[in-house]
């Protein structure tokens, strides 16, 4: 056991080696300055995930029985059906899945089917504990990757300090309530389907907070025999909540705020039950734990290794009530919590709303790391920067299997409490550079009702987590029904055939029907609006637009198009707008494209059903009143495509070429009608329209 001798020496040097020692850093990424030195940062990062057109296929895949938390919570959060959150496959080849439950119970699952393998909770009863903090409890399992010849798997369990007499093995926080315990078993046979065999525990570590603990354990399923990783467990402390006040975090005479990495068949341990890795980069060097891989984590969260490409680690980092992170974790790198929060100083001496601030001039001189994925937390304009908002990344996996190969190269996060999956592009996200483009992923169910977690967990707290097997597929689990999906396939969001009915380049006078004739022009090329519309009478929509009158009415249609805004870019709220599935003057759908997305009625896509316009894309937030990137902010030509699909209502809207849709919408209001070009109150034309679609019979009766 360590001595409290050693614990004073290496704290009173902590600070001095924190100078000395330059890991591995990343140089600051090319991000727009948004404050000046001193002025807080309100807006981090000011994009959105971007909404992709490619959505998941879930399948369910099992479920796990309900469990309840020792002691009884307090906290409405953790009163779940059942707090799991991972999965993975056992390494010998039996196709077994393995799902801790924070609440005590492991399970292995074959054939959809889920039993009790070990019941970890009973066995550290009394002392075990999984009835305050988020993460306390049972929280993680690991194989040895020899499991099948040597039967060893590892977990952590969390315990009241005050409920046993055993001492953390390196140094703890003041005032610890908690001890963060790792495991290893060794089980008689490893193809039993229930534990039977012996237990040591490896290593102890105390927190002074319920939150914050050791979140993950795991080895390098990319390191092969013989290699310098080959059997080497890392493990993810986090700072155990202290962080926000103190400098836990970046001092490397504690393990808080660290990924640490041992060899537990080691014995030079501070304890004698496990091995520091000669390759660690701390080894030897006075006032820093042997132990330490990488440091500066608030709550590293989740972590895995890419098995293709350089088989680099990446870490979903949970913030503190900013940013949520991924970073490319390598051996010696300093995350820079709690001196930064993403790429921010965070500074720990200010009010709540003025803790962010911009980078300083001679930032790369401190050696930080930085993300390479990042999102903030959005919140509303009442918040009180201190209260939690309801956003946290659950890290996740490149993927690199095979059955669904429109995911290969993509990394699959996502948010723990709303449920959204996010994606990012592997090559994207580089050390050093900007960060990577972010993609809001699509959710179906198996008969291709496109759906939200929310949906398929019954809950507005999802709680989501990922898995993975061995052949490199995703699972998605959620706490808040216990069940377990399975990535099946994607589905691309309004991909339907439209059908093969085409008119091509209609710009002739009679072949449209506008709302007031005066107001328009024909060259033979362009369709152009010349005057602004006026307010009409009736439901509030679109003043002025022309009507498509040649070829059929369209059910499944898509339109593409060139359109320009002719109102001066000074003018504020300029619009033109692409009507679909018009059916009268008081029923039909608009795409609005607009150079603000700040107010209601801009950026987005409407149905005017003998009504007001009402908004129904997915982009538009109404609490902080933010829609979409503008589509249109200058007077140049840019092209549009708008894709409705009759019978699933899906709507998606393209600008200049985009792969990715800036708005989409699911509206089954209207299943056919003709399509349109027209502005609220301003000027603009459009030129080479094409239409596509199915052919349907005219609403009013005329085709």
């Amino acid at each position: 056991m360590l001595k409290k001798s050693r614990w004073c020496t290496l704290t009173i040097v902590s600070l001095l080696m924190a100078l000395l020692v330059a890991p591995q850093a990343s140089a600051l990424p090319a991000l727009p300055a948004v404050a000046g030195a001193d002025e807080p940062v309100t807006d981090p990062i000011p994009e959105d995930p971007i909404t992709s057109g490619l959505g998941l296929v879930l399948e369910e895949f099992a479920s796990v029985p309900k469990s309840e938390p020792t002691p009884a919570p307090t906290d409405p959060r953790l009163v779940r059906w059942a707090r799991i959150n991972h999965l993975g496959e056992v390494p010998d080849g039996s196709g077994r899945m393995f799902v801790p439950d924070l609440n005590g119970k492991m399970y292995l699952v074959k054939n959809g089917e889920a039993h009790v393998y070990l019941d970890v909770g009973a066995t550290f009863a009394p002392a075990f504990f999984s009835g305050r903090g988020l993460g306390q409890g049972f929280g993680y399992v690991t194989f040895d990757p020899e499991f099948k010849r040597n039967g060893r798997f590892y977990t952590v369990h969390t315990e009241l300090a005050a409920s046993t007499t055993q001492v953390p093995d390196l140094p703890p926080q003041p005032n610890t309530g908690y001890h963060g315990i790792v495991t290893e078993w060794t089980v008689d046979d490893p193809s039993a389907s229930t534990f039977q065999g012996t237990r040591r525990e490896i290593l102890r570590l105390g927190f002074g907070g319920q939150i914050h603990g050791i979140q993950q354990i795991d080895f390098n399923p990319t390191a092969k025999r013989g290699d310098a990783d080959y059997g080497l467990l890392y493990i993810a402390a986090g700072d155990g909540g202290q962080g926000v006040g103190n400098t836990d975090p970046q001092n490397l005479a504690i393990p808080q705020g660290k990924i640490l990495r041992i060899d537990p068949r080691g014995s030079d341990g501070a304890n004698g039950r496990y091995g520091i890795p000669a390759g660690n980069p701390f080894v030897g060097r006075p006032g820093a734990l042997g132990e330490i891989y990488a440091y500066g984590m608030r709550d590293p969260h989740r972590f895995s290794w890419d098995p293709g490409g350089r088989h680099r680690m990446f870490l979903g980092h949970i913030g503190e009530h900013a940013v949520e992170s991924v970073y490319d974790v390598r051996v010696g790198a300093n995350l820079g919590w709690s001196d930064r929060e993403g790429t921010f100083v965070f500074d720990k001496t200010a009010t709540p709303c003025a803790r962010l601030k911009p980078l300083p001039p001679d930032d790369a001189t401190y050696g930080y790391t930085y993300p390479v994925a990042a999102y903030d937390h959005n919140p509303p304009p009442t918040w009180n920067c201190t209260s939690d908002v309801g956003r946290a990344v659950s890290g996740g996996y490149v993927y690199r299997g095979h059955k669904v190969p429109e995911l290969r190269g993509k990394y699959l996060f996502g948010d723990i409490v709303d449920g959204r999956v996010f994606s990012t592009e592997e090559r994207e996200m580089r050390l050093g550079e900007k960060p990577a483009t972010i993609h809001q992923l699509m959710i179906y169910d198996k008969a291709g009702q496109r759906v939200t977690l929310r949906d398929l967990a019954g809950d507005r707290r999802v709680d989501l987590h990922f898995g993975r097997d061995a052949s490199g597929e995703i699972y998605i689990l959620s706490k808040a029904n216990g069940k377990i999906w399975k990535v099946t396939g994607t589905r691309r969001f309004a991909g339907c055939d439209v059908g093969h009915t085409k008119v091509n380049n209609a710009t002739r006078a009679q072949d449209w029907t506008s709302v007031t004739p005066s107001k328009w022009q024909f060259s033979g090329k362009e369709v152009i609006l010349a005057e602004a519309g006026q307010s009409r009478p009736g439901p509030r929509r679109p003043f002025e637009y022309a009507v498509l009158s040649a070829g059929p009415v369209f059910g499944s249609v898509r339109v593409d198009a060139e359109v320009r805004l002719d109102t001066p870019v000074e003018i504020a709220n300029r619009d033109v707008i692409i009507v679909f599935g018009y059916r009268s003057d008081t029923e039909f759908y608009y795409a609005h494209l607009s150079s603000d997305n700040t107010i209601y009625p801009h950026n987005g896509i409407f149905v005017v059903n003998n009504a007001d316009r009402r908004r129904i894309e997915d982009q538009w937030d109404a609490v902080r009143s933010r829609g979409a990137s503008p589509a249109v902010t200058d007077m140049n030509w840019h092209q549009v495509r708008v894709r409705h699909c009759a019978g699933s209502g899906e709507i998606a809207v393209y600008v200049d070429g985009a792969k990715t849709p800036l708005m989409t919408a699911v509206d089954t209001t209207f299943g056919s009608g003709h399509v349109g070009f027209g502005s609220f109150d301003n000027i603009g034309r459009l030129r080479h329209p094409k239409v596509k679609g199915t052919p349907m019979v005219d609403p009013a009766g005329e085709g």
